[in-house]
C-alpha cells in the first residue's frame, strides 16, 4: 500500500499521474484496449484509496476531493479519469449501502491491496440472472451477461446489484474478477472513451458466497439510500470539464507554436490575432464557468453526504436538480470547445496524426449516457413547481 497521506499531496499525485498519462495519451486512444501500465501507475500511487475510511487504511477523501482527482485525471486522458472515477462509484455502494462490518472487512483489503474495482451492474440491461442456490447459506449463482461494464478488464473485484427475484430485496456482491465463471470480453468499440473497457462481462455458473453479499437499503422513505445516481452524474461532469480544459491546453500549446497568422490578418503570429484571441476568451470563459458550477454541486454533495439518515427529501432534491444542472452545462460547454478549438488552431491540426478529435469523441459518447432533456426536466421541474425527481437509476 502506498504511503500517500492526505493533505495536498493527493493533488500532487494526481497532477504526476496526468503528465504520464498525457505523454501517449492519443496513441493509447487509437488503439483502445486497457491501460495496464496506467492502471498500474494508479495503483501505485495509493490514489484508488482515497474514499476509504482512514481507520480502515484509506486516506478518508471527501467526494469533492475525489471527483477533483477524476478531473485533472481526465485532462490528460479521459478514460483513465473514467477508471478512477466509476472505481470509486463501485467502493461508495459497500460504503454506504452495506452494513459496516462487511464494508469494513472488504475495504480494509482493498486499501491493504491497492485494488482496482470494476462493475457489472448496469441497470437496464437486464441480461444477467441471479438465483438463490438450494440452501440459503449457499448463496447465490450468476449466468448471462452485462453491457457497458466500465473497469471490468483487468480489474481486482467486480460489484454486482440485482432485485431478488420477488423484485422486493436488491441485493449488493463485490466478486473477485478472476472468478470462476468470469468472462470478461474487451468488446467495446465505441468512438470514445476507448480505453475505459466498458464491453460486455459474461457469467457462466458463478458462485457469490454468503459472505461476499450484502442486502442494499434501497428505501423510497429514506432519501440517504437513493444518492447513487447524483454521485454517478457527477463522475461524468468532472470528465466533461476534464476534456474542455484537456482541449484547451492541447490548443494553446499548438497555436503558440504551429499556428499561423491569416495572410489578411494585420498581425505577424497567431497568438496576436484579435478574433484567436476572442475565441480563446469565450472557450475559457465557458469552461470556468461550468467548473464553478460542478464545484458547487461538489460541495452540496459533501454536505448531503455527511447528514447520512438525516438527509431530507428537499435537500435531496436540491443536491438531485445541481448535479443535472452542472452535468448538461458542463457537457455543452465541452462539445462546443471540443469541437470549436479546430477553428482558432488552423485546418492543418485536423491531421489524424494530432489526435486532437479524441476530446470530442469522448464528450459526445458520454453525453448520450443520460439525455440532457430529462436531466433538464429535473432541474425545471425544480425551479418551478419545487419538485425533486422521483429517485431511479438515472436521477
Amino acid at each position: 500500500m502506498s504511503q500517500l497521506t492526505a493533505g495536498k499531496d493527493f493533488i500532487y499525485k494526481a497532477e504526476e499521474l496526468a503528465r504520464y498519462f498525457e505523454e501517449d495519451a492519443s496513441e493509447r486512444d487509437k488503439k483502445g484496449g486497457t491501460p495496464k501500465a496506467q492502471r498500474d501507475a494508479l495503483r501505485k500511487s495509493g490514489l484508488l484509496n482515497a474514499l476509504i475510511p482512514q481507520k480502515w487504511g484509506g486516506l478518508g477523501l471527501p467526494w469533492s476531493s475525489v471527483m477533483t482527482i477524476s478531473r485533472v485525471l481526465s485532462t490528460a486522458d479521459s478514460s483513465l479519469g473514467h477508471l478512477f472515477g466509476y472505481h470509486n462509484l463501485a467502493i461508495t455502494y459497500t460504503l454506504l449501502g452495506s452494513d459496516q462490518n462487511y464494508a469494513q472487512r472488504l475495504l480494509e483489503r482493498s486499501a491493504a491491496n491497492d485494488w482496482f474495482w470494476g462493475n457489472a451492474a448496469n441497470p437496464l440491461d437486464q441480461g444477467l440472472a441471479i438465483v438463490q442456490r438450494n440452501l440459503p447459506d449457499e448463496g447465490f449463482i450468476a449466468n448471462g451477461s452485462k453491457s457497458f461494464a466500465s473497469g471490468s478488464p483487468d480489474s481486482d473485484v467486480l460489484t454486482l446489484i440485482w432485485t431478488d427475484s420477488d423484485g422486493e430485496r436488491r441485493y449488493l456482491a463485490n466478486i473477485p474478477t478472476a472468478r470462476e465463471g468470469v468472462r470478461v470480453h474487451d468488446d467495446w468499440d465505441h468512438i470514445g472513451q476507448r480505453q475505459t473497457g466498458s464491453g460486455t462481462v459474461r457469467f457462466h455458473n458463478v458462485i457469490i458466497h454468503p459472505d461476499e453479499i450484502s442486502p442494499l437499503p434501497f428505501h423510497p422513505d429514506i432519501p440517504a439510500s437513493t444518492i447513487g445516481p447524483i454521485l454517478s452524474q457527477s463522475v461524468l461532469t468532472q470528465i466533461f470539464i476534464g476534456c474542455a480544459l484537456g482541449a484547451l491546453k492541447e490548443g494553446k500549446r499548438y497555436t503558440r507554436e504551429k499556428t499561423r497568422a491569416w495572410g489578411t490578418s494585420g498581425v505577424d503570429s497567431a497568438f496576436e490575432d484579435p478574433y484567436i484571441l476572442r475565441h480563446y476568451g469565450e472557450y475559457w470563459t465557458e469552461t470556468e464557468a461550468a467548473a464553478s458550477l460542478a464545484d458547487r454541486s461538489l460541495s452540496n454533495i459533501d454536505q448531503i453526504w455527511e447528514k447520512g439518515k438525516l438527509l431530507t427529501w428537499e435537500e435531496r432534491g436540491e443536491a438531485a436538480a445541481l448535479a443535472a444542472a452542472a452535468n448538461v452545462f458542463a457537457g455543452k460547454v465541452s462539445l462546443e470547445v471540443t469541437s470549436r478549438f479546430f477553428e482558432v488552431m488552423g485546418a492543418r491540426s485536423a491531421a489524424q496524426s494530432y489526435g486532437f478529435d479524441r476530446f470530442w469523441r469522448n464528450v459526445r459518447t458520454h453525453t448520450l449516457h443520460n439525455p440532457a432533456d430529462y436531466k433538464l426536466r429535473t432541474v425545471g421541474n425544480w425551479h418551478l413547481n419545487d419538485k425533486g425527481p422521483e429517485p431511479s437509476s438515472y436521477s
